[in-house]
């Protein structure tokens, strides 16, 4: 039933981007449209509500007296927010931080539906504890059950807690209090302002699609109107190409104080998608027919820097953000690629994680490992992180 559910979900997903970014031409398309649109307005009024709210004191936020940080975005998904967090999170540590990743834990395995119906009757919310991915010694959940971002988070980062659950402020209390962490980290939290305190806000924008298409959710991608971005202490313009003065002229209109770093997601190696100790370089790549194979918001970006690195892509097979594949998508994945004479079959290591166990091995699986980058900014980044630490 859930497996059912779970299909039915990403394929209206798939058609909801289709008519949100207006490949789908038909009359229903142009209705539905229509009434996004008018959604949208609606959607509009409650986030201006809410920050009202919040500003007015009439919603209290929890300061819980330790460093919070968030990285978060404007657009829905895709900007490389996973990168990000993990580079802050090991520079944090280096300077002598303790750190905590918060996440929700998007997409992750409930718990059974007798236990959070129980939860919700016996308000045994407030006390359930979070899901706790790594202490920071050891990775304790599998990906499913972590959701894909956090195991990853956790798989990367050995000395640094990850911990999952909706409400972060008692996931806060719960990373202060059981592992004496000074410093919150939390990815995809620059809306989540019931976490307060001394607070620095990173804003990441894709320098591909920086303003989605212009449209608030529904109809478009936006989580929020784009001069917004003036809440930012920090902004991060991810996937650039160098040539981002009109963005950033834009970005100025809005906030002329937060530093601007501009990056990109680099690529160190490949690594054996089953076999954690077999490693490729990059340069590997260069001349060899790849296919892919991936599940994520953008993975136009993931197919272009294969070929910026000389590879040729004969096939690609993408699936919605976050799918979790089952044996016979990897398999057939592989029948196909080995029908347009690929040699290998590349993903990203988000897609790794949510990868089964196959039997067939005849076509080696390798994800690419990235890192962020810095092109420019460097000096705003160092600020960035001097700033956190001296509070």
């Amino acid at each position: 039933m859930r497996e059912t559910l779970r299909a039915w979900q990403e394929q209206f997903e798939t058609f909801a981007l289709e008519v949100i970014f207006d490949e789908r031409r038909d009359k229903k398309a142009a209705l539905l449209r229509g009434v996004l649109f008018g959604l949208s307005k609606i959607f509009l009024l409650i986030i201006k509500g809410r920050r009202w709210l919040y500003e007015a004191r009439i919603i209290r936020d929890h300061p819980l007296g330790v460093q919070v940080i968030t990285v978060g975005n404007l657009t829905v998904g895709g900007t490389g927010k996973t990168p990000v967090v993990e580079k802050l999170a090991r520079v944090l540590t280096d300077q002598g931080r303790k750190v905590a990743i918060l996440s929700r834990g998007y997409r992750s395995k409930p718990p059974p539906l007798s236990q959070r119906l129980r939860d919700k009757l016996l308000l045994r919310d407030e006390t359930t504890p979070p899901r706790v991915v790594s202490d920071g010694t050891s990775l304790l959940l599998n990906s499913e059950d972590a959701g894909d971002e956090p195991f990853m988070l956790a798989s990367n980062l050995n000395d640094v807690v990850v911990l999952t659950d909706k409400d972060r402020v008692k996931s806060g209390r719960y990373a202060i209090e059981l592992f004496g962490c000074d410093t919150l980290l939390l990815d995809d939290g620059f809306q989540y302002w019931k976490l307060a305190g001394r607070r620095h806000d990173i804003v990441l924008v894709d320098a591909q699609q920086p303003y989605g298409n212009e449209h608030l959710l529904p109809r478009g991608t936006l989580r929020e109107p784009f001069d917004h971005i003036k809440r930012a202490d920090t902004i991060f313009i991810t996937k650039s190409t160098g040539e981002n003065t009109s963005l950033r002229a834009r970005i100025r209109k809005h906030n002329p104080k937060a530093g601007i770093i501009e990056s990109i997601h680099w690529p160190l190696f490949l690594e054996d998608v089953f076999n954690p100790n077999h490693r490729e370089n990059i340069e590997w790549l260069k001349g060899k027919k790849v296919a892919t194979l991936s599940g994520i918001a953008q993975p136009e970006s993931f197919e272009k820097s294969l070929v910026q690195q000389k590879a040729e892509l004969v096939y690609t097979k993408r699936f919605a953000d976050h799918h979790r594949f089952n044996q016979q998508e990897v398999l057939n994945a592989i029948n196909r690629a080995k029908k347009r004479r690929a040699e290998v079959i590349i993903t990203t290591q988000k897609d790794a994680v949510r990868f089964p166990k196959i039997d067939r091995r005849d076509l080696p699986i390798y994800f690419m490992r990235v890192e962020i980058k810095i092109l420019s900014g460097a000096k705003d980044f160092d600020e960035c992180v001097r700033k956190i630490c001296m509070r």
